[in-house]
């Protein structure tokens, strides 16, 4: 087509005089592929959408504002967002946020040396893993523990080290599909055991795990169904009589928990969700779960349980492989420690029992203040109301329970919906993520502190100017 003639070169663009003055504050090589980068996203806009009055000075001055605006204010990455899409564990958005001491800690141990492998007392080589042992096993009541890089890790390195080229007896129906498309099975293969299923989607009996178990086998796995949920006819064994089962037959039983609590989440009547001391109290020989769900702490994965089994895992040439940085062991022991505060000052500490738990008039408090702060003409533009709504906790933990909320719903007036949402994803000063549903963009306020509100109310009003 005749307008990509009109496309400037890169030769150009380098000799323009703001071109020339990047050259000064940044390497040559970034600068010629900021340049290439924008001479390439004009042509492609040119052959998706052609605009008669372009001519060679129009494109020369888009192609000199996405070098400029490219170098100067470059992708947010992982830059901080406002969260309000109605899910307090957002796997796309970071999972859990972090508490203000354990954010601390990281910052600490990030800045620095640190005794990371280093014995102060003795002057000598430890591991790492013992600056959270101590206080996980007070947690959880378990011989041993430790600590990888996130949960499905921890799985694989338990199969690993205790029944690889053996049979895992597991229910055909906990044979799940977990984020990201991986699935259990792909797991259990990957550490080079063999699945042996017993039962049925919806019902498993104890015979059923009693019929299976032969000498070739070498545990039994439970997963907890934290992010989907069996209703109507269905049957399960009791755990307590499963790990009579396994430890008759002298076959370690595992557990799963995904989400993996510390504390009984009904005390803040919320719903139930296995405690890792209780499972082991049952007489599970090691359950798995994460870090940065429920407990609130960094992604990471967490085994605990009897030593012997734990330290099959320690010593299993995988541990390495899979093993936690000095940041992430520095915010999962701020964040344990947390947990020996008592339960209003628990709640204070930890931002997700935080917002789980935050009654819903205060949300809707804060909802109102929102609409209050943005502007009328804003307002109309947009068709901002407050309304009732449910959140999800989300992240593979109590995944489908719901808590009730309150949003700012958006009803834009001549505005594009999907439009609307996007330029709030990409507001320069506050990026700010909701969801769209029914043609509106809600913001959910569950997920949001107080101190944000401010900065969507403008993010809401610039939304409106620069349609304008």
């Amino acid at each position: 087509m005749s307008q990509l003639r009109h496309l400037p070169s890169v030769d150009q663009l380098l000799q323009l005089d703001s071109i020339t003055e990047l050259l000064e504050s940044y390497r040559r090589e970034v600068v010629v592929q900021q340049v290439r980068d924008a001479v390439e996203t004009l042509r492609q806009q040119l052959l998706d959408a052609p605009v008669n009055s372009a001519d060679r000075e129009d494109l020369l001055q888009s192609a000199e504002r996405l070098i400029v605006d490219g170098l100067s204010r470059r992708d947010p990455g992982l830059s901080s967002i406002v969260q309000a899409a109605g899910v307090i564990l957002h796997t796309g958005l970071g999972r859990a946020p972090l508490a203000p001491a354990a954010a601390q800690a990281i910052a600490q141990a990030a800045e620095g040396y640190c005794a990371l492998e280093f014995n102060l007392e003795t002057g000598e080589r430890g591991s790492r893993l013992d600056s959270v042992d101590g206080d996980l096993r007070s947690r959880t009541g378990a011989e041993a523990t430790l600590v990888v890089n996130n949960n499905t890790a921890a799985v694989l390195l338990l199969l690993s080290a205790l029944a690889q080229n053996r049979e895992v007896v597991i229910s055909r129906g906990e044979l799940v599909e977990i984020g990201g498309a991986f699935r259990m099975p792909d797991i259990i293969a990957a550490s080079g055991a063999r699945i042996c299923e017993v039962g049925t989607t919806n019902r498993t009996h104890l015979r059923d795990y009693e019929a299976a178990i032969n000498a070739d086998t070498a545990l039994i796995l439970v997963v907890h169904p934290s992010n989907y949920r069996v209703e109507g006819f269905t049957a399960a064994p009791n755990p307590e009589a499963l790990v009579a089962l396994g430890h008759e037959a002298g076959i370690p039983v595992a557990y799963d928990l995904g989400g993996g609590a510390l504390f009984d989440l009904e005390r803040w009547e919320l719903p139930h969700e296995p405690v890792v001391a209780h499972s082991l109290h049952t007489g599970f020989d090691v359950v798995t779960f994460s870090g940065d769900k429920i407990l609130g702490g960094p992604q990471c994965g967490i085994a605990a349980g009897r030593k012997d089994v734990i330290g099959a895992m320690r010593q299993h040439p995988m541990m390495r492989a899979l093993r936690c940085d000095k940041l992430t062991l520095a915010g999962l022991r701020a964040t344990l420690q947390i947990y020996a505060l008592p339960d209003d000052q628990l709640r204070a500490a930890l931002p997700v029992l935080r917002m789980m738990t935050e009654p819903v008039a205060q949300i809707r408090a804060r909802a109102e203040r929102l609409l209050a702060l943005v502007p009328d003409d804003a307002r109309q533009r947009l068709g901002v109301q407050v309304e009732a709504s449910e959140c999800q906790v989300g992240g593979g933990a109590i995944t489908t329970e719901v808590l009730p909320s309150f949003v700012v719903a958006l009803a834009p007036v001549q505005l594009d919906v999907g439009e609307v949402a996007r330029r709030l994803r990409l507001d320069p000063v506050t990026p700010v993520v909701g969801r769209v549903a029914k043609d509106r963009v809600l913001l959910d306020l569950r997920t949001v502190s107080d101190a944000d509100v401010e900065s969507i109310a403008d993010a809401l009003t610039r939304v409106v100017q620069s349609r304008s």
